[in-house]
């Protein structure tokens, strides 16, 4: 496997119920599958792109778009299940069982997926996914300070908006980089249809996140990993989530912002590794 992947050799396109899905797929062994947040501009590579080459040297590693970002298809916010996407996306590579590897958003899906369908999860990693239940360190009902960026990212999807965005999701501004900053403005822009799906659903009922009680039935060993310095979900949710999967640990990143899998990209690639390789799932 090359020490580096290109975005073009990887990009694939596959059918679903649920659309088309884009994807970038690289590797062999057991599946990992890559699950990127809901920021706008986002998609499977520009989360995972630092990750890919080094996991696809163990395993098969799968990071898709999911329905409404990227290039896949748009999906309406009622429309929006990424839950059953995934298992779509499972069903269409001929895929049993696999990890799930999810920030942010795609933690909250890999949680779900897990709980719902545990016989296709072999393990789950999470970082900065939130959790149901009550807030300590961080009170309040209304959205983070990093999330009314995510948000007016998707009605001003501009260099200058994803530049605040980019800020806020890092710790350390070496990786706050221009390049970052203007490819996500550009993958936002190019799909104005996902951003009026999502923006259509500011103000509502968040979807896709479990409940404390399916949070609760996760069987899969389940590594969940959070930045000490994550401005967007406070890393209590992390303590939340350990406190409520039976087999789980915290690996919790001083100097760490939302963004661990980008921030400290060697770190995460080396757990991950290990953790699924020499972490037996539960039968």
């Amino acid at each position: 496997m090359p020490a580096h992947l290109s975005e073009a050799e990887t990009s694939r396109y596959i059918d679903t119920p649920h659309g088309k899905i884009h994807l970038h797929q690289a590797g062999a062994g057991h599946p990992i599958v890559m699950l990127h947040g809901s920021g706008p501009g986002a998609t499977g590579w520009s989360n995972f792109n630092p990750n890919m080459a080094q996991l696809a040297e163990d395993f098969q590693v799968i990071a898709p778009d999911m329905p409404g970002w990227g290039k896949s298809d748009s999906v309406t916010y009622e429309d929006r299940d990424h839950v059953t996407s995934a298992i779509h996306l499972l069903d269409a590579l001929g895929i049993e069982k696999a990890a799930f590897v999810g920030n942010s958003m795609g933690g909250a899906t890999s949680l779900k997926v897990a709980a719902r369908h545990p016989d296709r999860v072999s393990h789950v990693v999470s970082m900065g996914a939130g959790a149901p239940g009550p807030r300590i360190f961080s009170p309040g009902n209304g959205p983070s300070e990093g999330l009314k960026v995510l948000h007016r990212g998707y009605l001003d999807p501009s260099p200058e908006t994803m530049r605040a965005l980019v800020d806020i999701m890092t710790f350390d501004k070496e990786f706050a980089t221009e390049e970052l900053v203007l490819q996500r403005s550009e993958n936002a822009r190019a799909r104005q249809d996902h951003l009026d799906n999502f923006a259509a659903g500011l103000g509502r009922p968040r979807r896709g996140e479990a409940s404390m009680d399916e949070i609760a039935s996760i069987k899969a060993p389940t590594l969940v990993i959070h930045g000490r310095d994550d401005r967007v979900v406070h890393f209590e949710a992390g303590l939340r989530l350990v406190s409520m999967i039976s087999d789980s640990r915290l690996l919790l990143l001083n100097r760490c912002g939302h963004w661990a899998q980008l921030e400290h990209a060697d770190e995460f690639n080396r757990v991950v590794r290990d953790f699924v390789l020499n972490t037996a799932p539960n039968a």
